[in-house]
């Protein structure tokens, strides 16, 4: 999906017409012991409706038969086959006419030739994504979100993944339900009060229904999670389609990278993803990860996570705190109404508290924690309408070892030092270490590729503020990028590098130099017992440097909240005064 987060820009201020529903204060642990995951929502709710007038007889789908399954990796090979000759087709031609006239093309005409190969392979493959659904809509989500990495063609033609699919009806929602959290002698009734008829959102694996509950269960505005009955056996069966034709070009050298080793890891990750109960432990370490220190010390959290709705959770059903707000995939529309241009100040204050609140957050559950929220893109990011950012769906989660960690925190302060010595573009101390932890991390590089070929690659991943050293270039569709270099890319690095590549692609739309290592390295060092330099430097300043600090701290956020009262004139100049405090 081509989101052009440039675009995005909805201001510090947030959205407009957005209320969320979340506690002031978190409860104890001991009484959070199913689901923290919220849905955020998009508008008011619609059509709700009384359950009784649902219809009771909806008929459960049966899994997939050994034929059914056949006839769809059959459809599925007959359209992915035809793409990919036509590119092999595409590359023949071009090498055949340029050797008969003895010159390459012309760029213009190279360009227009692979326009128009793009824009046919992508409206062959969104064609087939909507008959098809399942685990192809969640590989097209990520192609979607990468416009970095796949040609526009394909991230535009593809976006409308990255929203809704067909949702399942009503009735079987709510059969759903019923059979997974009613007991014995309880009706629908007992537990809710409203239930909207349309749902609030529908994915591939589940969809999302607004509800209230009754005064027994404590009366409030819930978001109901409901997967899709008989759906794991067709995904399952997806991904192993995707992964046949990925291990088949495999070693392309057209390709910018292993997406046969994407794909191993996102299957691995797709098995939990079908039993809510696990998401639910998820959320809740992943909460307590943010919200307690490694040393104990409760701390804030820079995002929203609502709570769940105790008792109210199975392996197919999560009741959650219902959350409204806009995703970022829907951000351009809430810009546009009101009257923020993708350069204004207003856009830059808010990419800046976007990327703070991402690093922060990402940081905190790779670097410390070592397990994190695996599957970040657009839709799963919301704004809300005090300007604070929301994360939510928390079915893929990834966890690293203690090993795999380390050295990861060893990469951060590496790539700091080597900012901090003046070293970009050179080789030194710093370059070797990064180059030896890159390769560490279990990259491997081509036997042609030189040794710099890793430092570029290690700052290429979690440095996008510096130039890359060996000639390298940041682009990674371009012919110099570091993924040229890559023979093999380890598993365990995959979603690491997801969650990199999402904070690195947001600032690279914005137009802002961003540096995950440096913003990572005080973390890093905490983890590793090393003193930090930066942390210290505040009370160098002495009495005067603290309160500037106090003051930065105290007003990060309350800027935005109080901005949003304001007409648009005077909201940009406090939007480009707000600038110079981060």
């Amino acid at each position: 999906m081509n989101i052009r987060f440039h675009h995005l820009a909805l201001a510090a201020m947030g959205t407009t017409g957005a209320q969320a529903f979340s506690p002031q204060s978190p409860p104890s642990f001991a009484h959070r012991t199913l689901s923290l995951q919220a849905v955020a929502t998009i508008g008011p709710p619609t059509n709700s409706i009384l359950t009784s007038n649902v219809n009771q007889n909806a008929e459960f789908p049966s899994p997939l038969g050994p034929m059914d399954r056949f006839k769809r990796a059959g459809k599925f090979w007959a359209t992915s086959v035809p793409i990919v000759a036509d590119y092999y087709g595409l590359m023949s031609r071009i090498k055949l006419k340029e050797t008969l006239t003895g010159h390459a093309l012309e760029e213009s005409e190279m360009e227009r030739l692979w326009h128009d190969q793009h824009a046919d392979g992508a409206t062959k493959m969104k064609n087939t994504i909507n008959d098809l659904k399942g685990f192809y809509v969640k590989a097209a989500q990520i192609v979607g979100a990468r416009a970095d990495l796949f040609p526009s063609e394909y991230t535009e033609a593809l976006m409308s993944f990255q929203e809704n699919v067909d949702p399942m009806p009503t009735s079987l929602a709510r059969a759903v339900v019923e059979k997974e959290l009613l007991t014995d002698g309880q009706t629908f009734e007992d537990v809710f009060s409203e239930f909207d008829e349309i749902p609030l959102g529908s994915a591939s694996v589940a969809q999302v229904h607004r509800a209230v509950l009754t005064e027994a269960y404590g009366g409030k505005e819930v978001a109901v999670k409901i997967q899709r009955p008989s759906i794991e056996a067709k995904l399952m069966g997806d991904i192993k389609n995707l992964l046949a034709i990925s291990k088949a070009f495999r070693n392309n050298p057209n390709l910018p990278l292993d997406y046969y080793t994407i794909f191993s890891e996102l299957e691995k990750q797709l098995e939990n993803e079908f039993d809510f109960m696990l998401e639910a432990e998820s959320m809740e370490r992943i909460y307590k990860s943010l919200i307690i220190g490694p040393d104990g010390s409760p701390r804030d959290i820079p995002l929203v996570m609502p709570l769940p709705v105790e008792g109210l959770v199975t392996k197919r059903v999560l009741v959650m705190d219902y959350l409204e707000g806009t995703p970022l995939t829907r951000a351009t529309e809430k810009m546009k109404e009101k009257g923020i241009k993708p350069d204004s100040p207003e856009a830059k204050l808010f990419a800046t508290r976007l990327l703070n609140a991402l690093t922060t957050v990402f940081g905190r559950n790779i670097l410390e924690a070592g397990y994190f929220h695996a599957d970040p893109h657009p839709g799963n990011i919301f704004i809300l309408d005090d300007g604070r950012i929301g994360l939510i769906d928390f079915g893929q989660v990834k966890e690293i070892s203690n090993e795999y960690r380390d050295t990861l925190n060893k990469m951060m302060i590496a790539l700091d030092d080597r900012r901090n010595d003046g070293l970009e573009g050179s080789t030194g101390i710093n370059d070797e270490r990064v180059r030896d932890l890159t390769l560490e991390l279990g990259i491997e590089l081509k036997a042609t590729a030189p040794d710099v070929a890793a430092t570029a690659m290690g700052i290429w991943l979690f440095d996008g503020s510096s130039d890359l050293p060996g000639g390298y270039e940041k682009g990674e569709l371009s012919e110099k990028s570091p993924s040229k270099a890559l023979k093999t890319f380890p598993q365990e690095l995959v979603l690491v590098a997801r969650s990199s590549m999402l904070i690195k692609g947001f600032a690279n739309r914005f137009g802002i130099p961003w540096s995950l290592a440096k913003e990572w390295a005080p973390v890093a060092r905490q983890m590793l017992g090393e003193s930090e330099v930066t942390m210290a430097a505040p009370q160098k300043r002495g009495r005067m440097g603290r309160m500037w600090g106090f003051v930065k701290k105290f007003t990060k956020g309350r800027t935005a909240r109080l901005a949003q009262r304001l007409p648009a004139p005077m909201r940009r100049g406090v939007a480009s005064l707000a600038l110079k405090f981060q």
